[in-house]
């Protein structure tokens, strides 16, 4: 009978023992919670290791775990090492945090954009610079050969899925852009470009780089309106064009002091520019009139730069000399 008593509690400490172990084998086997939104991708991949850093400072890494969704552009660390050789500043920690954070924001997109939903053009970035607290910046993508950005930039893994978006790689930071920026970014404004730098006497370039007098609103002709602006008045090329003509009428498509969003352009609204002179708003089409009653379309508008804007022409304004 004693032996029989035994061998109960024996089978009763054997059975809690195994329950025990079963109990804490359920425990081990308990899933593993993953993050597998934007900052958590991002922070499992070594490449990243700087953005992920960089995120955290700027109080963002807990934004990219959100809803969304959102489409990062994101440096490596090599490009985050390149971009700090450029600036005074020796990590990533000391960089002032606002300039970090429009710098990280200037590299995403809101929506799930994968490479294969972007086109030749203009898309907005989160990011803000000091030309417009509404507005914010744009980024030019540039499908000819690959995708380039701002023309810095250059997508090396595209399509990095996340629960809240998708990431791409990038081989470099993007600084905000200024209208020079953008200008030298799209191929369509090389004969802008080439005008603006054509005399560097005149400073012009770097005054569209730079803050004072600003912000600027560019009226910005394309290769095709430079290339009709030549034929209709007879020079040769832009070293035909004397100095002091070609910078008149380069500061006749700037308005300084003023961010002016296409939606704020009125009809028969007069604008002063830098060259002294005014042109006319007019509307269906939305054109600009120049002193001469010439005719100018805006054909794109609200290219945000990080020190004014740039709206499209399709002419060339001609002040009076």
């Amino acid at each position: 009978m004693k032996n029989l008593l035994n061998f109960k509690k024996l089978a009763v400490i054997v059975l809690i023992s195994t329950l025990g172990i079963s109990c804490n084998n359920d425990d081990d086997n308990d899933p593993v919670v993953v993050d597998t939104t934007i900052t958590g991708v991002a922070s499992a991949n070594k490449d990243f290791s700087i953005l992920v850093q960089a995120l955290t400072k700027a109080d963002l890494a807990t934004t990219l775990q959100g809803a969304g969704p959102y489409t990062v552009f994101a440096p490596t660390n090599a490009a985050f090492t390149a971009f700090l050789k450029t600036t005074p500043y020796a990590t990533i920690n000391d960089v002032p945090t606002a300039t970090l954070t429009q710098i990280l924001l200037n590299h995403v997109v809101s929506g799930n954009v994968k490479s294969t939903d972007l086109t030749t053009g203009y898309i907005k970035t989160l990011a803000k610079g000091g030309a417009s607290t509404t507005n914010t910046l744009s980024m030019y993508v540039d499908l000819t050969s690959g995708v380039k950005l701002n023309g810095v930039a250059k997508v090396i893994t595209p399509n990095i899925a996340a629960s809240n978006g998708v990431i791409h790689s990038v081989d470099a930071v993007i600084a905000l852009p200024t209208i020079v920026d953008h200008a030298v970014a799209n191929p369509n404004f090389s004969t802008l470009v080439a005008a603006l730098t054509y005399n560097p006497a005149s400073g012009f370039a770097a005054t569209l780089s730079g803050t004072t007098n600003s912000p600027f609103t560019v009226f910005a002709p394309t290769n095709a309106a430079f290339g009709a602006f030549l034929t209709e008045t007879g020079y040769s090329g832009l070293a035909a064009i004397p100095p002091a003509v070609l910078e008149k009428t380069l500061k006749y498509h700037v308005v300084t002091g003023a961010n002016v969003q296409a939606a704020q352009l009125t009809n028969d609204q007069v604008i002063g520019t830098f060259s002294g002179q005014n042109v006319t708003v007019k509307f269906t089409p939305t054109r600009l009139l120049d002193v001469s009653n010439r005719n100018s379309n805006i054909t794109a508008t609200d290219v945000q730069c990080s020190n004014g804007i740039i709206h499209v022409l399709d002419k060339v304004l001609l002040p009076t000399f």
